[in-house]
């Protein structure tokens, strides 16, 4: 059989790394398909200096929408990220009638259902397995191998600058900032780091994992977002303490009353698999009704571990490429007709625990005191650690955990607490899952 011709949209960390891995594995490939992959067609910024493919058999071009429009091309490969120019490129590929893998994970987060309709509409293929989680196949796990299943929670590390910043404050007791300069330095984080640590980035791949979860719309803008720029070492040794670990996590669950969505600093116990996951590495894990727990671990960035992932969509493109759509696995795990209108909680409407702290004066019955208010809101605490006072200091240090509770009921008495004259200053909440 002829090779099938690939278009390669960018020639970066990720499309450099794509290429590499076509080529250097093109045997193996054809091996597993029973024909090779060709690229055919690569754009690129300063595509004349690239020494990755030979301009001898691959056309070389700094305009994207020469290879979109190419006729021999069958599969478009979007590794150039962002939103506009990206989608740009990626509906005249499908309005072109070719099949397209990316790797974007804001593209499909934030105009997933325009480009999924176009896709269907014409009967083509947009496969995203590197948009989370880099290397590690979650997504066809969640597409495929737990199809059987009804998905009750996922739970994810799915940002490896956060985790490699929380790991290196938890360890090396180094402030946030600190860790930040050296992620920076190290490549793992951009000069402007804000997608990263605010949660952005994190928030993209969960909405993608909750609507292959559970059937619901990409709703990008409905997912509650939290970084962990305010996250103290004072606070990671807390959680320590009592046997937690921080992590930036993005958790997604369905209740009775509707779908949580939400990425946020979380204590969990670090007797968790999860809570044990360090540095720059992903960890997803997810529970299913007839499973049980499934984690799924490895790097989530990278050159060659993304190309992994955009390679093995390239592949299963190329198995079905024949094939008619309803033949091939749905674009987003459910078929199109049976996506459901299940709504998405708002922040104030989720049921966790808490990690709660203040300073408070030190002096017989302001623990009561604060117990009390809490009691009041229907909010019962399961722990409490007070740590001793300093030279010369009135005040001490408060930690409560508390039971599973409402938030809208929470954020209600940390309003009355802040007002109390034996606190001082704001309330420090972060949310607790057991994970169980």
């Amino acid at each position: 059989m002829d090779a099938v011709k690939v278009g390669l949209l960018g020639l970066g960390t990720v499309g450099g790394g794509t290429a590499t891995v076509l080529i250097r594995n093109a045997d193996e490939i054809k091996a597993r398909l029973g024909r090779g992959i060709e690229i055919c067609h690569v754009a690129g910024l300063d595509i004349a200096s690239q020494t990755i493919v030979d301009p001898a058999t691959t056309k070389l071009t700094e305009d994207a929408f020469e290879v979109v429009n190419d006729p021999e091309v069958e599969i478009v490969v979007e590794l150039i990220g962002g939103y506009t120019l990206a989608k740009d490129l990626v509906m005249k590929a499908i309005e072109n009638g070719k099949h397209v893998v990316t790797a974007n994970k804001a593209l499909i987060a934030t105009h997933g259902p325009e480009i999924m309709k176009a896709a269907t509409e014409q009967g083509v293929s947009v496969c995203y397995e590197a948009a989370v989680a880099g290397g590690i196949p979650i997504i066809k796990a969640m597409r495929e191998g737990l199809a059987a299943n009804k998905i009750q929670w996922i739970a994810g590390i799915i940002n490896g600058t956060g985790n490699f910043i929380l790991t290196e404050m938890r360890d090396k007791g180094r402030d946030f900032a600190d860790v930040l300069r050296e992620a920076q330095e190290l490549g793992y984080a951009e000069a402007d780091p804000t997608f990263d640590v605010e949660g952005i980035d994190a928030a993209h791949k969960l909405t993608i994992l909750a609507s292959l979860a559970f059937g619901i719309e990409l709703q990008f803008e409905k997912t509650y977002t939290e970084g962990i720029s305010k996250i103290t070492t004072e606070d990671v040794n807390h959680a320590e303490e009592l046997g937690y670990r921080i992590k930036h996590l993005g958790i997604t669950r369905k209740t009775d009353k509707g779908i949580e969505l939400r990425v946020h600093p979380t204590l969990i116990p670090e007797k968790r698999l999860i809570a044990n996951v360090d540095g720059v590495m992903n960890a997803v894990l997810v529970q299913g009704d007839a499973v049980g727990p499934t984690l799924y671990y490895g790097a989530g960035a990278g050159a060659e571990p993304t190309a992994s992932a955009v390679v093995a969509d390239i592949i299963d493109t190329v198995r079905t490429i024949d094939a008619p759509l309803h033949h091939k696995v749905p674009l987003l795990g459910f078929q199109s007709n049976a996506m459901r209108d299940t709504p998405v909680l708002p922040i104030e409407d989720v049921e966790t625990a808490y990690y709660l702290r203040m300073e408070a004066e030190d002096k017989p019955g302001v623990l009561a005191e604060v117990s009390e208010t809490f009691a009041k809101h229907s909010i019962s605490i399961e722990a409490v650690l007070q740590k001793e006072p300093a030279s010369g200091e009135s005040s001490v240090h408060l930690i409560m955990l508390t039971q599973k509770c409402v938030e809208s009921s929470v954020n209600h008495a940390i309003k009355v607490v802040e007002g109390l004259d034996s606190v001082k200053g704001e309330v420090v909440r972060i949310r607790m899952e057991h994970l169980d």
